[in-house]
């Protein structure tokens, strides 16, 4: 090969070329990746709107879709705080804690009121409901029935009437007495009543000398023991007609309400007040002073503050729940007024028993009542059909009227004693 031949190829030359080259390679690599990203947005784009379209479609399925299906697509819903359900005592018509307090057994124990040692009493303020009633020779005794009691001290105790044992029946009770009239005694003999006469497994006597003959005293824990060693387990108390406590609520604040405004309720057609507002009441027995009672409404409590006709307030030992033994009230309790939440008088026929001590005392059929509570009073009748019935409280149109929860003090006012207020 001859010189003329030969390429003339200089470094310069060779740069050059590269140069070119590389520019054509980097136009080459932008468009790859232009394509490229074209594609990856276009891919992104579509798998977008894929996801919309199937979100709006199960959505228009959950919404046409059955109730049951539609909420097995919906998001688990927040749980809502349930609603207990309330239970209320029978015997008083308040709210328990427990479901088996409601049948725990109950209790009817007949408590002196002389004074002759037997005041005050210990305990009393824990009965749901009091009975009382002249025993003899114008002095009164209180049959109170507890269901639940925590009091460490209870009593005194003393003997049984038929009267008593009458009001005590319907509430299902163990019968709580020292002895009784022979007609008590025969009755609970041949009713088949649970009963607990003195004894000293589940009684003792007191210490204190001031009690004299009133010194027969339980305890919650004796009478809890009494119930387990006899299998009464339970009680099936028939009490009175109540209201629950979010109704007697509302019945003062409407009470209230229309002293207010001025507005009276009318009854049987004709526009007379009813259940007009009371701050004070007396009962009259018709014996001795010493046991008529006064009451006066407290409004902050909604309570009967309970006094002798004295003045004095009737007060009783309220024992605490801590094991005391067999004590006497007078060492271990603090004394606390009766305040009752409804107070009731009964009129009934009565009058000096055959051996001239004792009371005759007619507690079925029927006679005028008054119902204080809430501040007012409604008066009508009571009627109790038969020993075992409950007693019903009806008003002047024949209705029953209910009672507001709380304990219940109920006084048998001989036709020749007084209803004052």
């Amino acid at each position: 090969m001859n010189e003329n031949n030969k390429l003339d190829i200089t470094n310069e030359d060779l740069a050059k070329a590269f140069t070119e080259a590389s520019k054509e390679d980097n136009f080459s690599i932008k468009n790859t990746k232009k394509v490229k990203n074209k594609k990856s947005y276009l891919m992104f784009l579509i798998l977008g709107i894929i996801c919309f379209l199937g979100g709006l479609g199960c959505l228009l399925f959950s919404f046409f879709s059955p109730t049951e299906e539609r909420e097995a697509l919906t998001f688990p819903k927040i749980p809502s705080k349930e609603t207990k359900e309330e239970i209320y005592s029978s015997l008083t018509g308040e709210v328990l804690a427990d479901a088996s307090l409601k049948t725990a057994p109950a209790f009817c124990i007949q408590t002196p009121n002389g004074t002759d040692g037997a005041r005050p009493q210990a305990g009393l303020n824990q009965a749901g409901v009091v009975f009382e009633a002249i025993a003899e020779a114008g002095i009164t005794r209180f049959a109170a029935i507890y269901q639940n009691p925590t009091s460490a001290v209870i009593g005194p105790i003393r003997s049984l009437r038929i009267y008593y044992l009458e009001w005590d029946t319907p509430f299902d009770c163990t019968i709580v007495h020292a002895g009784g009239s022979a007609d008590a005694l025969a009755a609970v003999s041949r009713g088949g009543y649970k009963d607990l006469t003195e004894s000293y497994a589940y009684m003792y006597r007191g210490t204190y000398s001031g009690r004299l003959w009133n010194n027969l005293f339980t305890t919650s824990a004796y009478l809890k023991q009494f119930s387990i060693d006899r299998g009464y387990d339970a009680s099936n108390i028939n009490g009175f007609k109540r209201m629950t406590p979010e109704e007697a609520k509302k019945e003062r604040v409407d009470k209230t309400a229309a002293e207010k405004l001025a507005i009276t309720k009318p009854a049987n057609g004709n526009t007379s007040e009813i259940n007009p507002s009371v701050s004070a009441i007396n009962f009259r027995f018709g014996g001795s002073a010493n046991f008529n009672v006064s009451y006066n409404y407290d409004t902050g409590s909604n309570t009967y503050l309970r006094s002798y006709a004295s003045g004095a307030a009737h007060e009783v030992y309220s024992c605490p729940t801590d094991d005391l033994g067999e004590k006497n009230p007078e060492d271990t309790c603090n004394l606390v007024q009766m305040a009752p939440s409804v107070v009731i008088a009964m009129v009934v026929s009565e009058r000096r028993a055959s051996d001239n001590y004792h009371e005759d005392i007619t507690v079925t059929g029927s006679g005028k009542a008054y119902v204080f509570q809430n501040g007012t009073v409604a008066q009508g009748t009571w009627n109790k059909a038969t020993k075992d019935d409950q007693i019903k409280f009806l008003d002047d149109s024949g209705a029953e009227i209910e009672l507001i929860p709380g304990q219940t003090f109920i006084s048998a006012i001989p036709n020749y004693g007084s209803v004052d207020f």
